[in-house]
């Protein structure tokens, strides 16, 4: 069924609200899970819920979030996400890079000790929405194995830059795995009893596979190869070593009751305005746009996109026609807005 954005919302606020978090917490994450089902991405959206309030009554997610910022400088910050909301943690350090940046040209903070973090998306468009650029990493729990291994040690270690926008185009925004294609995916397509392309994953053995369940058990396909290896490795520096977190293998995963996660996030803003004024960048980046845009196409091809303007269009959509929710998240939601003794149902 389609449901109002807004309502999901609502939906969303009144279930966290009941597992106690604080009303600016529960509207953070609450925005950013509708953020990826508006934009397409579910496996990141508010089908989540249900999984937080297990890790919630296991004692293995800590609401309210209690940050704390261990380290700061002019440009850089450190902060102790405390095991909670990791959409909260992310959202206070991408909020310090941008101030950071805009008093000095340039803004890092990084969290330690957080939680799944949603789409990385939410927080580069944060920046972006500034007129700035946004960068955020993000380790996560071991599914890829280093280039010629067979044993799970990087997760799929997420990357997102956001270049800003004008009224008229909206920002581009990368936002990609360092693996083929996100653990979620799979996820999705085991619950659904769906097969995944070849390509995606490997069984336990080593050997490609098209069944989700083998897929879990096994590893996945890193993006380019050895390029897709290194960059997971740099990630899991960047946001997992230098944060003092979880790293490698040590990471666990949101998707089962095994313990608190250790995920640790990198966060950079630097202001275009440092470098040179932020209207002829703003020219200069949708001529680029439009080059490539008019560039030649191969045969069948009618439209070239910029990395993020699929998701953009989609959300757009949602907004004017509604999120298509599945009916199974539908029942857990409801089930969860009973359980927290919510009025509110989603028919």
């Amino acid at each position: 069924m389609r449901v109002e954005p807004n309502r999901l919302k609502e939906v969303a606020i009144q279930i966290l609200k009941g597992l106690k978090a604080a009303d600016e917490e529960a509207a953070v994450v609450a925005d950013s899970l509708v953020q990826a089902d508006m934009r397409g991405i579910d496996t990141h959206g508010v089908h989540l819920l249900s999984i937080l309030s297990e890790r919630v009554d296991a004692g293995m997610l800590q609401i309210p979030t209690n940050l704390a910022v261990l380290k700061e400088s002019d440009t850089t910050a450190l902060i102790d996400g405390a095991n909670g909301l990791g959409q909260v943690a992310v959202h206070k350090a991408m909020t310090m890079s941008i101030q950071k940046a805009r008093d000095f040209g340039i803004g890092c903070s990084l969290v330690r000790n957080t939680n799944n973090i949603g789409i990385l998306t939410f927080y580069t468009l944060m920046a972006a929405c500034e007129g700035m650029i946004g960068i955020v990493m993000s380790n996560a729990a071991s599914a890829m194995s280093p280039w010629g291994g067979a044993e799970a040690f990087f997760g799929t270690n997420p990357i997102s830059v956001a270049i800003p926008g004008d009224v008229d185009n909206p920002a581009m925004v990368l936002d990609m795995s360092s693996s083929v294609v996100a653990r979620g995916k799979i996820r999705r397509a085991a619950r659904l009893k769906e097969k995944i392309p070849e390509g995606w994953a490997f069984d336990e053995t080593g050997a490609s596979t098209t069944d989700a369940e083998k897929a879990l058990k096994g590893t996945l396909m890193p993006i380019g190869g050895p390029k897709g290896y290194g960059l997971a490795m740099v990630v899991d520096i960047l946001a997992g070593l230098l944060s003092g977190s979880k790293y490698g293998s040590e990471v666990v995963t949101f998707h089962q009751l095994m313990g608190p996660t250790g995920v640790g996030v990198f966060t950079l803003a630097i202001d275009i305005e440092r470098f040179m004024d932020r209207d002829q960048f703003r020219k200069l980046v949708q001529s680029y746009f439009a080059t490539i845009k008019a560039s030649k196409k191969t045969d069948g091809v009618s439209r070239i996109y910029l990395p993020g303007e699929i998701e953009f269009e989609k959300e757009k959509e949602s907004i004017k026609e509604g999120i298509e929710v599945g009916e199974g998240t539908i029942k857990n939601l409801n089930l969860l807005l009973e359980r927290v003794k919510s009025p509110l149902r989603l028919a």
